[in-house]
């Protein structure tokens, strides 16, 4: 629908009647019109749209704000992670915004987040650009009854605005770039950043917060099996978290974002939003047919401006290419539904160093802390032009999202792993035995045998043993001919055992050192039980050991 001023609908939001025209809930058909007569992308071979992002990744935490108002100073747990703004500054930002899109089109689409109707949440999301508005179309479950729309109330609005920046002396920001929640006025505003993954951010912050007691959100990917048995899968990105999710051999439930409520698991959106770089048909079937399907959203792809055909393999813009599809492009996901609770949770990560094995099993004490810790490794560029891997922490998944402390999180999730018995595994997707300049990289179909070996329980028939640094099982055989038993073990995949023990002590120390931030805000039970998890070598000097390669 598109209404002319004098026709546009109440929506709420004061000042949005000195828009030029509301573009409200247009099908994706109506958006690919509108992004290609305001050239804001091109139509690639079979239909997908490829547009440009300019930012391409996500904001760093400093850039990021909650409004300091009544609601909020006992809402949110004010962390060092966490940056206020005050009411003034908003309201500054907020009416220069306005001033900015006054005789602007606007893109409204009103959707809904959550696939179970007694947990679903109204969010209207406001953009600047058709392709965002195609882009929360994809992400967030549509509208589909008259009646429902009729009746839409909102219980957050998200306003995304890319093209306005926000002077830092005059809006309290630290960037010309900003995410700003206000708690009180129900509003995110977005600017300075073209970055589509944003919106979904915010909107998974919303839902944290609104959600009742009994649900526990989580940034994650879930599959079901064929008897009904749910796996849940928590990674940071670039840890093959959707990929793995997506399993020929399993029906996905979403890739990023659940509840956890007493009576199961529910989807929070309709939509994926995968890496695509270099992916391969054979190894990831399902992701790459959305790359060929009409609906389907690309960021950042490289495409021949003649023959419009697509190079997954460029990443002349960024490695950080990306498909936003609605979840009915993949013929094995399940659009709706409160399925049972997970039996098998894996905690993913990607370690650059070869010290963690490609699978360990976890006690539910020790899932919790490798949730708190949320490890992986990112790669930077050196100085000399080298990429080098770092260590990166990031509690729980995300700690500029979390409205209360992060322990309080973590007692929920050892909660729900106890009440239900899941069974707890740690996946490296990344380097085992040797570093990541040394070794190869732990292939995709071997972690997917290894998951499928834990789901179906071929592992139970194995001998396991505890590692003597880390405290967590190994297996010690292979559960069948599918996965090397060389790489389980990586100390003695290693060529240098002792040179491996050096490397896995110091990444202890960097666990160690990164619980500290926030031992002193846990409870003393839970800060005893966690504490007790991962110790260091008497013998080992923390500086010891340069950990870099």
């Amino acid at each position: 629908m598109v209404f002319e001023q004098a026709q546009q609908p109440d929506i709420r939001i004061p000042g949005l009647k000195h828009f030029r025209q509301i573009r409200r809930n247009l099908t994706t058909a109506s958006l690919y019109e509108e992004i290609i007569q305001h050239r804001e992308g091109q139509i690639a071979h079979l239909g997908p749209m490829v547009v440009r992002t300019g930012h391409d990744a996500e904001m760093a935490p400093s850039d990021k704000f909650i409004v300091t108002d009544a609601i909020s100073e006992k809402a949110v747990f004010w962390s060092e992670e966490k940056n206020g703004l005050s009411e003034n500054f908003f309201n500054t930002l907020y009416n220069r915004l306005l001033a900015y899109m006054q005789n602007k089109d606007a893109y409204v689409q009103d959707c809904l987040a959550g696939s179970v109707a007694e947990y679903q949440v109204p969010i209207r999301i406001i953009t600047e650009t058709a392709w965002h508005g195609l882009f929360a179309r994809n992400m967030f479950y549509q509208i589909k009854d008259p009646a429902q729309m009729e009746q839409f109330d909102p219980a957050f609005t998200v306003i995304h605005v890319p093209g306005f920046h926000a002077v830092p002396e005059l809006d309290g920001t630290n960037s010309a770039a900003f995410v700003i929640i206000s708690l009180e006025k129900k509003i995110v505003l977005i600017g300075g950043t073209s970055y589509a993954g944003e919106i979904k951010h915010a909107v998974f912050t919303l839902i944290s917060y609104l959600m009742p007691d009994s649900v526990f959100t989580m940034r994650c990917a879930a599959n079901v099996g064929p008897e009904g048995d749910v796996a849940i899968f928590l990674g940071r990105e670039e840890t093959g978290k959707t990929t793995l999710a997506v399993d020929p051999e399993r029906r996905l439930l979403g890739d990023h974002a659940h509840g956890w409520s007493d009576k199961g698991i529910f989807n929070l959106e309709w939509g994926g939003y995968a890496k695509l770089y270099n992916i391969k048909e054979q190894d990831q079937p399902f992701i790459f047919a959305c790359t060929r399907k009409f609906g389907t959203l690309l960021e950042n792809v490289t495409i021949d401006p003649d023959t419009r055909q697509l190079d997954l393999a460029d990443s002349s813009l960024t490695e950080n290419t990306r498909a936003a599809y609605p979840i009915s492009h993949l013929p094995n996901a399940i659009r709706h539904g409160l399925f049972s609770h997970p039996r098998h949770m894996f905690l993913l990560t990607c370690d650059a160093f070869g010290v963690l094995p490609p699978i360990a099993r976890l006690t539910p004490e020790q899932a919790v802390y490798a949730f708190l810790s949320a490890y992986t490794s990112k790669f930077k560029q050196a100085e000399t032009g080298e990429i080098e891997p770092e260590v990166m922490f990031n509690i729980c998944f995300g700690d500029s999202v979390l409205a209360l402390p992060a322990y309080t999180y973590g007692q929920k999730l050892l909660e729900r792993i106890r009440a239900s018995n899941v069974k707890c595994w740690l996946l490296n997707t990344g380097w085992s035995g040797e570093p990541a300049n040394r070794g190869e990289r732990i292939s995709i179909q071997h972690s997917r045998a290894l998951i499928r070996a834990a789901i179906s329980g071929a592992f139970d028939r194995v001998e396991w043993e505890i590692d003597p640094i880390f405290q967590f099982e190994v297996p010690r055989q292979s559960p069948d001919e599918s996965v090397p038993a060389g790489i389980l073990n990586p100390r003695t995949a290693a060529v240098d055992e002792g040179e491996y023990v050096m490397r896995a002590n110091r990444l202890v120390a960097e666990f160690i050192k990164d619980f500290a931030r926030f031992e002193n805000n846990v409870p003393e039970e839970m800060r005893s039980m966690l504490s007790q998890i991962i110790s260091i070598d008497d013998t080992f000097e923390f500086d010891e050991y340069d950990f870099t390669m």
